[in-house]
This record gives structure tokens, sequence and C-alpha cells, in this order.
């Protein structure tokens, strides 16, 4: 990925509607449509119009922000209601007409005839499964039968108290056999009243059972391989136990979607996607290894711990404070090791030992000398597993560091939307121009990931910054509700604890500019805060769908404070580490 570093200027004007100040206009940016389909009373129109323009709704007044920005509060009944918006200026008026269609939600109702309405089936998804694993049911069905699974199961009838006063659910779960064999099927159901009569039906999943005497292994792939804890979601994906080098074996134990289980230890399992493994041929080991002996020594900026192994194996790092270690534990790997070779030219690290957590669990616990963490790095130098540990900096001054600044979002990746239709990309771009200028006259080195208009992937963004090896960096967002009034606010945000202080250094100096509190936000899984190399924050600096933020961040020179909070944030972080 190929970056400029050059200076260009950005200009927010363009995305908010130009006409002239005496020229009605209407430009809504909620709702986008004319007929609204909804299934809640509660809705908000969101736009905006000339600077110097009276808006009514349904001959209401509403009130216009000096930007143009206005929004209203609808609360519909149910049916169809007709919204007439005017916006007048000097004898000029505009009118624009939406319409909503409020649709109550029906109450679920009890299944009335012999069958079954609906079947989930936990884990949710296609699965492979292995002998012990669990398959779980829930069925929606006629109420006072016989509900039946593979085999036979009987599904049981939960009482009413379990089911919100709902009849008719039952559960049951099915463990997995050693005779099994079944591959890609959808399992049956029946369901028999009284009389005798029966109806059958289908999972909409398929299941596959792995044979036991058969494991099968995957090799990771990439600079981006990733674990995960388990199969929940949301919108910033699967929580993350940390990334993984290349070429390193994992044993599959199932499959759910498009997520394998691996075993990585007897007590512990993990997820990870697909795509970032390739299977290995049949009768590959089981990844397990002998540690062999250790060397710890440093370099002008970094100590590294090197442990050896006689294989890659999966591991995972986190940081403790007070005081301040790194732990790493080594799944598969069991102590063979008979000395710790440490050097004098460490700087960074205090000590190092380990423990045998677990039969197949092997922790190397670093006490560090400061502190603050300062980052680490995991990877693997053939079979030996490299723990590369950042050093503290000598003069704790922006003029004698790197900062990376990421301007949020950008190119087809809008952000969010604040009612003059300026989007978040525009914004946060303008902010970190002038928190590189800012940080530039502190004497700062300052590397950018965007400098103009330019889409680039989150992937792209972490292994730009994992090759530049900043001593921070800083993420600029803005956060967004669709409540346009009362949500508002500004934050910031860690995954570390050993990183907790830098964003709780800026957020407080953020506060000083008269933004309500919206807190720092720690174990945040966004994947600008996932490096574990250096102090990272994400800095959502107030809300662009509140109108009267919008209105602030709207303006340069609040800009421009905004940027000065984030470097005298910076400052007080350093000098806390002194």
């Amino acid at each position: 990925m190929k970056l400029l570093f050059t200076l260009v200027s950005v200009c927010v004007s363009t995305a908010v509607f130009s006409q002239a100040d005496n020229t009605p206009f209407i430009r809504l940016i909620n709702p986008y449509k004319i007929a609204n389909p909804v299934r809640s009373s509660r809705q908000f129109i969101i736009g905006s119009t000339c600077k110097s323009c009276a808006v009514t709704i349904n001959n209401k007044r509403v009130d216009v922000y000096p930007t143009g920005a206005f929004a209203y509060e609808l609360n519909l009944v149910p049916g169809d209601s007709v919204i007439t918006i005017l916006s007048e200026t000097k004898g000029k008026s505009l009118t624009k007409k939406i319409n909503y269609t409020y649709t109550v939600p029906i109450p679920a109702e009890p299944v009335r005839m012999l069958g079954i309405e609906s079947i989930k089936t936990y884990p949710e998804g296609d699965l492979e499964l292995v002998p012990g694993d669990n398959i779980k049911f829930r069925v929606k069905a006629l109420t006072g039968c016989t509900v039946r699974a593979i085999q036979n199961i009987t599904l049981y009838e939960l009482p009413l108290t379990q089911t919100n006063g709902m009849p008719g659910i039952y559960q049951g779960e099915y463990i997995v056999k050693a005779s099994d064999s079944f591959r890609l099927m959808k399992i049956p159901l029946s369901i028999t009243d009284s009389a005798g009569n029966t109806i059958n039906r289908e999972t909409n999943n398929r299941f596959s059972v792995r044979p036991a005497l058969l494991p099968e292994m995957v090799i990771t792939k990439g600079r981006l391989a990733h674990l995960e804890y388990g199969l929940g979601e949301d919108r910033l994906g699967g929580a993350k136990i940390g990334y993984l080098d290349s070429n390193i074996v994992l044993k599959i134990t199932g499959k759910v979607g498009s997520h394998y289980r691996v075993q990585l230890s007897k007590t512990r399992t993990a997820y990870i996607p697909d795509e970032l493994v390739e299977k290995l041929p049949a009768g590959t080991f089981t990844p397990e290894s002998l540690t062999t002996n250790w060397n710890v020594y440093g370099d002008d900026k970094y100590d590294y711990v090197k442990v050896g192994l006689f294989a890659r194996l999966p591991y995972q790092s986190f940081q403790l404070t007070d005081p301040s270690r790194i732990v790493v534990d080594i799944f598969g790997a069991t102590n063979n090791t008979n000395w710790i070779t440490q050097l004098q030219t460490v700087k960074e690290i205090k000590n190092v030992y380990y423990e045998q957590k677990e039969d197949d669990v092997f922790r190397v616990i670093i006490e560090l000398k400061h502190a603050q963490h300062w980052g680490h790095q995991l990877y693997y130098s053939g079979n030996t597993l490299v723990i590369k540990v950042k050093q503290q900096p000598v003069d704790l001054s922006l003029k004698n560091l790197t900062i990376a600044v990421d301007a949020g979002h950008g190119g087809t990746n809008n952000g969010a939307v604040g009612a003059t239709g300026v989007y978040e990309k525009e914004l946060t771009l303008a902010v970190a121009l002038k928190l590189q200028k800012s940080l530039e006259k502190q004497g700062a080195k300052v590397i950018m990931t965007r400098i103009k208009e330019t889409f680039f992937d989150n992937k792209e963004r972490i292994l730009f910054y994992r090759d530049s090896m900043p001593d921070m960096l800083i993420s600029i967002h803005l956060n967004s509700s669709e409540d346009p009034f009362r949500t508002g606010g500004t934050s910031a945000y860690y995954r570390y604890v050993g990183f907790r202080n830098l964003s709780l250094d800026i957020y407080k100096r953020m506060l000083e500019l008269g933004l309500k509190e919206y807190g720092n936000t720690g174990s945040f899984n966004f994947m600008l805060n996932s490096p574990i190399e250096y102090p990272n924050a994400l800095v959502e600096t107030l809300f662009l769908s509140n109108l009267e933020e919008e209105m602030k961040i709207l303006d340069p020179a609040f800009q421009q404070e905004m940027a000065d909070k984030i470097v005298s944030g910076m400052k007080d972080f350093l000098e806390s580490c002194k």
C-alpha cells in the first residue's frame, strides 16, 4: 500500500448543501424516501434547509440551526400519516410531503393446528461435530403434543413462565455419539398428537459428524490470521483473542458456519474463520512441543525474549498492570527448559520466568521495568517464538516520537452523516490534518493513514502501521445515534488495559471543550484498537447525529480546538510515564 505524506487542503463545505442562503430548499437525510413503512411509533425527520429559512412541519415551527440543520420528532398513530414540511424565507417557499405507514407489530400467536411452525438449532448455522458435542433444539409447535428429534430424542414443552406465556415451545439436546456418521444431513423432527397423528419436518441447517479417529489439521495463512473466543457477533465482529503468525498448525474439532472450532489445549477451544487457514494432509500430527532454552537480550529500541520450540504453536498474550507484565500462553507446549540466558543489554525487561499452567499450556511471564506498556509483538523465527518488547522512549517528549494519525473512514466508506449532509469521513480528515500540524509544531514525526479523500480498508491500515511501528496511534472518528436531540457527547476507546491511560488522558482533555461525557470505554473490539505493538486510542470526538454537536464540528476553529486538546492529552500521558 502506497501512502502519500504531502499535505493537502480539505474543505468539508462541499458536502453541505450549497444553495444561496435566501433560496429555500429541503434536503432530508432521514427519511430518504417519500413512502416509509415503519414498525415503531417514534420517528425522526432530520435534514437541512437554507440558513435564513424558517421551517414548519405539519404547521408546527421547528428550530433551524445556524448551519441550516433541523430535526423533528414524530409520535405516529397506526395507519397512514402525511407529513408536510414547509421551508420559507423572504416571500419564497418550498413544500415537501412524505408519508409514513405505521404498522403495529402483530403479537406472536400460538400454533393452532398440528404442526411445527419453526425449528432453531444451536449453535446456529451448519455444523460439523465430533462425538460428545451437543445439538440444541428449540421448536415452536402445537401445544400438548410429543415432539421428537434425531433417534427419537424427546423435546420437552417448557412451562409458560419460561416462554413469556407462549404455549408450544419445546426444547431438548442431542449428544453426538461415536457411532454417528451422518454427513451434510438435515435432521428430521416429528410431532405427534394424542390421537397418533404425526407430521414430520427437517431442520434448515445441515449437520455432519467427524470420525473421532481422524483429526484434521489446518495451517494459518496471511498476516492477519486471528482466533476468536466464541461465535458471538456484533457490528465490530467476533471478540478476538489475538492475531497469529502464519504457518501455525491448529487442530480442528468442528465447524459452525464459516468458522472452524480448534482445540488449543485439553481445556481450551477457539474459533477461526475458514478463509484464514488451509487444510493440511491427512495424518498431520497434532501440534505439540517441548520447550528448549531461552535467550533474553536487547538492542537500541527493543528487548527480545526467544523461546525455543520444535513446532509453531498457537499462543495468546495479554497485559497486566500494577505491576506491569506481559503474559504469553503457548498452547501445546510442555516445559523442558533448563536455563534462561538474560543479558544486561535489556532496557525494559526486568525479569522473565515461566509456569506450566496445564499439561499443555506453557506460560511466559515478562516483568517490565516501567509502569507503562509501550507494546510488544509476537512472531516466529523458524520454530522459535519471539516476543519483541518495545522499550520506553528515553526522552518522553513529542519531538522525539513518531505518532500515527488515522482519519476514520474515507473514499467509499462515508461513515455517519450529519443533518446538513456532511459525511463523517470528511470531518475526520479535517480534524486529523489539523492534528498532524499541531503535532508537527511540537516536533513530532507524523505518519498519516490518509491525507485526502481515499479509501483504505482497516486491514490495510493495521498492516501499514505494523510495518511503520509508530510510538502511538490516534484514530479520529465521530459517533452517531438515531436520536438527534438527546444522545451526544465525547468518548475515547481502548482495548488493552496497558494502553488505557492514553485514551483516558485524551478523554479528560476533550471534556474541557464543554462536551457531554460519553465515557472512556475499554475492551473495545475495533480493528484499529487491536494492535498490541504500540499504545493506541480511538477518539469519538462527538456525535455527528446531534444537531448541536454537528454545528460545533463544522466550525474549523472548533476542529482546531479538538486537535489541540488531543495533543494536550498525549502530553499528559507522556508526563505520567516519567
